[in-house]
């Protein structure tokens, strides 16, 4: 289905992208006011905080609640900026319309949960406030689109996406992987949908929110929610991927923007995702390898011999049909298996012969 959306535009200066930028977690008055005066020195409109914090564990802090509301009215009165929290229930969005929250955003638990979108638009009904949804925890399309539009038929045109990667098993250098080829279909899909990107979540390290800005621009999004906080080391929650206003500045006065003419159907953008699919395919192929290494293991407790002929042409054959349903060379996909089998083999020698 079409979503029906109004123009979101929120303030921002003219040679930077709109950054939605605050600590975390609201923890006490005073680290918030002091945070929100100084992104507001360098130039920051808009101001985050959460004020209900989701834990993956309980007995880790899970925000102040109602209490910290008041503190993000200060911040509005006080600097100017617009103020945005996270609401995961209808009560949630009770409170922060209550305390006149400019912007809402819909959390990746929450999102993975139709029942709770639900929720959430059946409390949104009739209200005009800007809503933005970060993508589930896993990486699933349709999941993303049914959400918002669960919040669109509700009444909520000014609504945007929040891409902040996607949770996997393995230990990579990433928090969440970005998997920038969802969001990149999404925006083919939709294309006046606002999309921000959120590196402090994506990267799960301060050094890594640099680049992950510049490649979110290259992609062209449309803006950056970024974690800063006055003294992130002293954060009570995800102290090691926020920055300070100071460090943010400095990366937002670094970024390139690139010509937004320009299609996502470029060749930059093209190239973007080839690097993207490539980073996958490497860290399949690791993956595939890992698990030749297992098998070697087992050949050697039990005397096998490493090539297994059958097997091996079993492979040939079944990616070479494969290959062609896909549009693929059938001597293509062999001798790309001829060289995956050899690295295996390869593999396999060293751990029969430790």
């Amino acid at each position: 289905m079409e979503l029906e959306l109004e123009p979101l535009k929120l303030p921002s200066d003219n040679e930077r992208p709109f950054v939605i930028a605050g600590p975390c977690s609201a923890e006490t008055e005073e680290q918030v006011m002091k945070t929100a005066l100084e992104l507001r020195m360098k130039g920051c409109h808009n101001f985050r905080a959460g004020v209900w914090k989701p834990r993956t564990k309980p007995g880790g802090f899970e925000g102040n609640g109602e209490k910290a509301l008041p503190w993000m009215q200060r911040v509005k009165k006080e600097t100017g900026m617009m103020v945005a929290t996270e609401v995961a229930t209808p009560e949630h969005v009770e409170l922060a319309l209550k305390y006149d929250i400019d912007i809402l955003w819909i959390g990746a638990r929450t999102s993975a949960n139709p029942f709770a979108v639900q929720a959430l638009a059946d409390a949104l009904q009739g209200v005009d406030v800007p809503v933005f949804v970060k993508n589930p925890v896993n990486p699933d399309i349709e999941l993303w689109i049914g959400a918002l539009e669960r919040i669109n038929q509700a009444g909520v045109k000014r609504l945007g996406a929040i891409h902040r990667g996607f949770s996997s098993y393995d230990k990579k250098i990433y928090r969440n992987l970005p998997m920038w080829q969802i969001p990149i279909e999404l925006r083919r899909r939709y294309p006046e949908l606002p999309m921000i990107c959120d590196p402090s979540h994506i990267g799960g390290r301060r050094e890594l929110v640099a680049p992950l800005c510049q490649q979110a621009m290259d992609l062209g999004f449309d803006g950056l929610i970024v974690e800063s906080h006055c003294e992130p080391d002293k954060a009570w929650s995800d102290a090691k991927q926020q920055v300070t206003p100071d460090v943010l500045d400095y990366i937002l006065s670094l970024l390139v923007i690139r010509d937004e003419k320009i299609s996502t159907e470029g060749i930059t953008q093209l190239r973007h995702q080839i690097d993207e699919l490539d980073n996958q395919l490497m860290d399949l192929l690791a993956k595939r390898m890992r698990v030749c290494r297992e098998i070697g293991q087992y050949k050697k407790e039990h005397n096998m011999t490493v090539l297994q002929t059958n097997r091996y042409n079993e492979i040939l054959e079944k990616r070479g049909a494969q290959g062609s349903l896909c549009g693929m060379a059938p001597d293509f996909v062999a001798q790309v298996f001829e060289h995956i089998h050899e690295e295996s083999v390869r593999q396999q020698i060293e751990i029969i012969n430790q």
